[in-house]
């Protein structure tokens, strides 16, 4: 049977499976599908070319219909009527608190930090480890949440807090020291509005609320987090939240305590042709199983009569009292606060497997991500053009020919003085072990990233697994160590070097250690401020280990694969200078024209990603969702190929200009669109965050540079290889014997007549 048939007939039965949308976890995902093609396009001779696009456009409409193969459903069942639950159907829903953070502040708090309530159990599930191996804190949270069950006011617990008086000196009750201290702490967090994180059935909940566009109507606007309370100052100004009910919070110098939550739940009963009701035992089907769609929540700051019982304390809720607040007075006080929540709980028709839609909603409806993916792609068909019409006039030089008269060879060498170089250009630089490690350690950054939006794009890498991105980019940077040994040490030979073994542990050690160093010295920071974001030490540990014990190895690896080999080097060969033949290039002109070209080379590639920074900052700082990592992809492919090609032609008219010592400029180039990047994201902070400390502006600041730095890397890597293979491949074309033809006596009486 050909193996055509075989591999059609083997995809058939999975891909019906996948687009009927049955389960959204099914045993046979798309992954097993892509890993099947996969497998068979590595086999010499068993995939046809010809099948490729087939099954590539078989394999994209199942992507879309299983976009988070990560992420499994929960299902959740009503309780048999002796009070015990079904098996593999629990009624008891888990709740996790995130750390607290601020787009004001950098320093994030626990959630057992403020005087909240909390659960003895304080451990988080394995699913959130990512989180927890770098900084976040995820805890239990001390809601029951139960399913389909409706609750009216119940009273998660009563904290006594201590507010703190002016007089700091009457502040001395030491029994009281840690009520103070937290009580404090959430004061200031009231002011900086700080936001709380909380993730049910792996998907966070949402505060919503109207918002003002610019045709004068209203929209929903839906927030992955919500605050903890608001703050009027003492011009009666209401700042954040307290906005949302202007008439209700008006006390000036008052911080407002978001003391009760209103949770409405939607989700998705189990129909008649649920394939998935198979999976539970018998009996589930009476207890009306369903799937948790969406969690959505309101917070209010109000006043409770309690009522108290030994199971579950109830509430009754003041609608005509004020809301709840507390002022800073001469001396400390201690004041009752009632944690308190209701749960609505509603049916909805949306399936599992579409619940993330509303989430992304906001993002999705960024279509002008589309208009600039066209747009840079005529950007890039411009400059490819560009390009090929250097290559056809470097070509022309071949077939050009001297003319008899003296004046025309003359005139010849005026328009092709640059080919005259080639012994110049081909010299070792100056600072070749500078240049190879940037080479090395560019390509480095350029593979982890390039890996990761891979593995992101195939949907692994998605909302429904936080922390799994910065563990996957980890992963891959250690792992792209063995690139950066290879290409570091095969350029570092190339310029006839012979400390290969320097050159490569300043590849492994030097730029690894300033990064590691650099992270440390913030971490410092972060603890000495008293903020809960620092990464772990067993975390810095582990990152240690990874550095020394696998990336460094991996380098020293990698370049030893490159020393075995013979080296032909064109710098060796490279003997020869006609430089002297040429006119004097004015400094001051050439260095102004260089300015000008290197500026301008920056901006046009960093075009391409320009909008998805802006998205990927308004995630970093504002909890938007993103998550075109597609897009991104494509977009960082067009980036690279744009740096390139302008590089090529910087490369070009620096040759125009009789300048041979090409290495660092290069470099330089297409480093310097990090320039830019680095204006940009400081103006996107001043402009759109408030930071209130000087500490938070250091540390955004130093992760500023760090990720700029790492820019400037990359992108000075992409400068230099195609320029220095197209400079190889170009002189290989142009005949030497045509460019070193001496002149003739006749020719050189009249070029000093000249």
């Amino acid at each position: 049977m050909p193996v055509t048939t075989l591999t059609l007939r083997r995809i058939a039965p999975v891909a019906v499976q996948c687009c009927t949308g049955i389960q959204a976890t099914y045993a046979c995902k798309c992954s097993d599908i892509m890993h099947f093609l996969f497998e068979m396009m590595l086999k010499p001779g068993s995939l046809p070319p010809s099948c490729v696009l087939i099954y590539l456009v078989i394999a994209a409409p199942l992507t879309v219909a299983y976009y988070f193969p990560s992420a499994s459903p929960n299902n959740y069942c009503d309780l048999y009527p002796n009070g015990t639950e079904v098996p593999n159907c629990p009624n008891k829903i888990a709740v996790y608190a995130g750390s607290l953070d601020s787009s004001r502040s950098v320093l994030a708090f626990n959630y057992n930090r403020f005087p909240f309530c909390s659960v003895e159990d304080g451990s988080a599930s394995t699913k959130y480890r990512g989180l927890r191996f770098f900084t976040d804190k995820i805890v239990k949270a001390p809601i029951n949440l139960e399913y389909r069950k409706q609750v009216a006011c119940n009273v998660i617990c009563e904290k006594e807090m201590i507010i703190p008086g002016s007089d700091k000196s009457k502040n001395t009750d030491k029994s009281k020291m840690a009520d103070l201290k937290s009580s404090q702490l959430l004061m200031r967090a009231i002011q900086l509005n700080y936001q709380q994180h909380w993730l049910v059935d792996d998907i966070p909940v949402q505060l919503c609320y109207k918002v003002q566009v610019m045709d004068q109507s209203r929209s929903t606007h839906c927030e992955r987090s919500f605050p903890i309370g608001c703050y009027v100052d003492e011009k009666g100004e209401q700042r954040d939240f307290c906005n949302s009910d202007i008439g209700r919070y008006t006390e000036e110098k008052a911080f407002y305590l978001f003391n009760h939550l209103d949770i409405v739940i939607t989700y998705h009963p189990a129909g008649d042709k649920s394939e998935w009701l198979s999976t539970l035992p018998d009996g589930a089907k009476e207890r009306n199983p369903g799937r948790i769609i969406d969690i959505k929540v309101t917070v209010s700051s109000v006043n409770q009569i309690v009522n108290k019982a030994k199971d579950q304390p109830t509430c009754e809720i003041i609608h005509n009292a004020p809301p709840l607040f507390f002022k800073t007075e001469e001396e400390s006080k201690a004041k009752t606060v009632a944690y308190s929540y209701s749960v609505n709980w509603m049916r909805s028709d949306m399936h599992w497997s579409y619940r993330w839609n509303k989430i992304l909603q906001p993002f999705s409806d960024a279509n002008v991500l589309k208009f600039t993916l066209i747009n840079n792609l005529v950007v890039l068909a411009f400059c490819t053009l560009a390009s090929v019409v250097v290559v056809k006039r470097i070509n022309c030089t071949t077939r050009c020919t001297l003319d008899s008269q003296v004046k025309k060879e003359f005139a010849w060498r005026k328009k092709f003085e640059w080919t005259l170089i080639h012994g110049d250009l081909f010299k070792s630089p100056r600072r070749k072990m500078l240049v190879s490690l940037c080479v090395g350690q560019g390509s480095q950054f350029t593979c982890a990233a390039l890996l990761t939006l891979c593995v992101a794009s195939f949907g692994v890498l998605s909302p429904a697994n936080p922390g799994a991105i910065m563990l996957c980019s980890v992963i891959c940077y250690v792992l792209s160590a063995f690139i950066a040994g290879i290409l570091s040490t095969k350029v570092y030979k190339a310029f006839g070097g012979l400390f290969w073994k320097t050159n490569t542990a300043l590849t492994s050690f030097l730029v690894p250690g300033i990064f590691y160093g650099w992270y440390v010295a913030m971490n410092l920071i972060i603890q000495l401020q008293g903020g809960d974001n620092s990464t772990p030490f067993s975390t810095l540990a582990i990152l240690l280990a990874l550095w020394l014990c696998v990336s460094a190895p991996l380098t020293f690896a990698g370049a030893y694969v490159v020393a075995r080999q013979p080296n032909v080097s064109p710098y060796k060969q490279a003997k020869d200078s006609l430089a002297d033949t040429q006119p004097p290039v004015p400094k001051r002109q050439a260095r102004v024209k260089q300015l000008i070209m290197a500026l301008a080379a920056g901006v046009l590639p960093l075009g391409a990603i320009f909008l998805h920074i802006y998205f990927i900052l308004n995630n970093l700082w504002f909890n938007q969702v993103y998550d075109a990592f597609g897009l991104l992809l494509v977009m960082v492919v067009i980036f690279i190929v744009l740096t390139m090609e302008e590089a090529i032609l910087f490369g070009h008219f620096q040759l125009r200009l009789g300048i041979t010592n090409w290495h660092t400029r290069v470099l330089g180039t297409g480093g310097l669109a990090a320039f830019y990047l680095f204006m940009y994201i400081i103006h996107f902070i001043v402009k759109n965050v408030s930071l209130e400390d000087s500490v938070s502006k250091f540390i955004v600041l130093s992760y500023t540079l760090m990720a700029t730095f790492a820019y400037f890397l990359a992108m000075a890597c992409w400068s230099f290889l195609p320029t220095w293979l197209f400079f190889k491949r170009m002189y290989a074309v142009v005949s030497k014997d045509f460019i070193h033809q001496p002149l003739s006596l006749e020719q050189t009486e009249v070029e000093g007549q000249i």
